[in-house]
């Protein structure tokens, strides 16, 4: 787990590497523990690798002083987060054995050991027990073909200068970053925004994208764009090519559409199957050599991890936890205690101030290159935070667990409506009543309207209509033509599939795992996610719809497969909402309600041109004068 930058010029100007020096600085928080660059001629092929600061002591003797002393067009940099192989070979930017073919990758490919063996039957020899070197070899086995190989997270580049070709790629659903800017000359890449601001490209906002993140929660990361015209981001299942100077991006992976609720399993045979599936993605995620704690929260997914990976090690599992005292709702101590003493584990907790996030605020949305929908993410920032004081630097999390089995209120709305679709009028009559009275989020004229508009608008329609309100706030105009399209209405898939499939591939998971990848390296923690294993990703998505929707639960089969894992009390619990904080709900009616006044009443924020700001101060001032009886009802809902 690291972070990288680089600069290729492809009309073969000299890299600056005083600059090299400093974007890579600029993530200094992704990897603390090493520092490594490469300068690389590609017409002589000469290079010289250099140390930094922070690079290993041991290795220094071996390495030259970073500077604009040697001729290079190629320049990476790499920042080194030590999990796996934590010895001097280890040491980036990777090359093999005739340094020919060089790599700069942040992630970990969890199936390394397998991978490992099977090349070694294929005639290659290793050097280290790193899972970087095992991408290097496997692409030298296999190419582009590689990807389809690998189970775990990445985001990498390597240059192969036997045939002058820059390979880039990212994993699957999107969990490691890959930022870069290309113009046909030159070539700019990193594990973050802030490192390319860095240079002097044209910096021009994307309006589009900006309307878009501030329309809908879910959609602040969408697409392949950032908020800066120029700079985009290298999509999921994706990878890139630059080969001889022709720019080429491809796909190389997608959800199988023709097996979407195509299984023939019972639903006992598909809960055996799925717990089998979890099982191996946490035993595959417990691979480290550093500890490995987790996330918990009291709900049904990271408690499922937790007592899963406390019974994969020999040593007490770590757990990390946030609480607030604002309401019960905040709390969940309760169930949070019954995993830790169900599996004997050693909690931590940390209950951020109000006080505490005004002075941190600032910075965390320098970590995160982007604004803040909600104050969920600031709460999982001091949850890291947490386990870097108590040296855990690598985490299990929960996302994913929602998207692919139904966890979220929208996907009760696509059930019944394909039930009505489908003319299945007596489940439908049998189900639905519950739903409506005893499932408690949401009140039932709510619940009855989405599910009529659900039933006759598709995807793209329903979003644009929920984002319309929200456009009003900004004051972009022409500039923010946003249409959503990259949300799709699949062909012969069921209303509930289809939205399924948008929020792992297109909105939902994006934002969240790009909360969670600042959120753990900005305190130089490795997040892992088991429940976007591909493996059990796509068998989710292979099994019908009520297997996931039954009347008033969502994530039945999840609910079903780990009912003799998760604490009864928990399994059964109808009053979690998620991850959340009191930020929208107490701190900005109180202790944060004169700093935000201060931000949105200052000449830069009005000057900015971005937002409305009369609308803005007037729905504030709504804000301010709800009725506190309201708020007693908060998570009831």
């Amino acid at each position: 787990m690291c972070g990288f930058s680089g600069i290729v010029n492809l009309n073969n100007q000299p890299v600056d590497a005083e600059l090299l020096k400093s974007m890579t600085d600029s993530i200094r928080h992704r990897g603390p523990d090493d520092e490594g660059y490469l300068l690389f001629h590609s017409g002589n092929k000469k290079y010289m690798q250099c140390y930094g600061n922070d690079t290993v002591e041991e290795l220094k003797s071996k390495l030259h002083p970073l500077d604009n002393s040697f001729n290079a067009n190629i320049g990476f940099g790499f920042r080194r987060l030590s999990i796996i192989d934590l010895s001097l070979a280890g040491h980036q930017p990777m090359s093999n054995s005739d340094n020919t073919v060089w790599i700069v990758f942040n992630g970990e490919i969890y199936n390394y050991l397998e991978l490992k063996n099977e090349l070694k039957k294929l005639g290659h020899k290793f050097y280290s027990n790193s899972d970087t070197e095992v991408i290097l070899k496997a692409y030298e086995q296999w190419q582009e073909n590689c990807l389809s190989r690998f189970n775990g997270m990445w985001a990498f580049v390597i240059w192969d200068s036997n045939q002058n070709k820059f390979f880039c790629s990212r994993d699957r659903f999107g969990i490691k970053p890959f930022n870069y800017y290309f113009d046909g000359s030159t070539f700019i890449f990193s594990s973050e925004v802030k490192t390319i601001l860095l240079t002097d490209i044209n910096k021009e906002l994307n309006y589009e994208v900006i309307s878009k993140s501030f329309s809908l929660d879910s959609y602040l990361i969408n697409s392949n764009s950032t908020y800066f015209k120029h700079i985009s981001i290298l999509p999921h299942s994706h990878y890139l090519t630059i080969n001889d100077g022709e720019f080429r991006l491809e796909r190389y992976y997608d959800l199988p559409f023709d097996k979407f609720e195509k299984s023939s399993f019972k639903l006992n045979e598909a809960a055996i199957y799925y717990k089998e599936l979890f099982e191996d993605a946490i035993k595959l995620r417990m691979r480290s050599d550093v500890e490995v704690g987790s996330t918990l929260s009291g709900g049904l997914d990271s408690s499922a991890i937790v007592t899963l990976a406390s019974s994969y090690t020999d040593r007490r599992f770590r757990t990390f936890s946030a609480y607030f005292t604002n309401m019960p709702v905040y709390d969940e101590r309760k169930w949070i205690n019954i995993v830790v003493d169900k599996t004997n584990s050693i909690p931590s907790y940390i209950s951020p101030k109000p006080e505490e996030v005004i002075h941190d605020l600032q910075k965390i949305i320098w970590h995160h290159d982007y604004p803040l929908p909600t104050s969920s993410p600031v709460a999982q920032y001091y949850v890291m935070k947490l386990s870097r004081q108590n040296d855990v630097s690598v985490l299990l999390d929960g996302q994913g667990s929602d998207e692919i089995t139904g966890g979220y209120s929208h996907t009760f709305y696509r059930y019944y409506a394909d039930l009505l679709i489908k003319m299945n009028l007596i489940k439908f009559l049998r189900e639905y009543p519950q739903y409506l009275f005893i499932n408690k989020k949401g009140n039932v004229f709510s619940k009855l309207l989405k599910t009529i508009l659900v039933l006759f608008f598709n995807e793209n329609t329903l979003y644009r209509n929920e984002a319309r309100r929200s456009l009003n706030f900004l004051n972009i105009g022409e500039k923010a033509k946003g249409s959503f399209k990259e949300i799709g209405s699949i062909k012969n898939v069921s209303k509930l599939s289809n939205l399924l499939y948008n929020l792992v591939m297109v909105n939902s998971i994006q934002t969240l795992l790009h909360f969670e990848d600042r959120n753990s390296m900005a305190h130089s923690i490795e997040s892992r996610v088991p429940f976007l294993d591909y493996r059990l990703v796509e068998f989710s998505f292979s099994l019908p719809s009520d297997f996931k929707v039954n009347s008033h639960f969502g994530k039945y089969i999840h609910r079903e497969a780990l009912k003799n894992i998760v604490p009864y009390e928990i399994m059964m619990r109808r009053d979690k909402v998620g991850f959340i904080a009191p930020g929208e709900n107490f701190w900005l009616k109180n202790e944060m309600k004169s700093f935000f006044e201060a931000v949105i009443q200052s000449q830069k924020f009005i000057n900015r041109g971005i937002f409305n700001h009369q609308m803005i101060q007037s729905e504030f001032n709504k804000y301010l004068r709800v009725n506190r009886k309201m708020l007693k009802n908060f998570g009831r809902q």
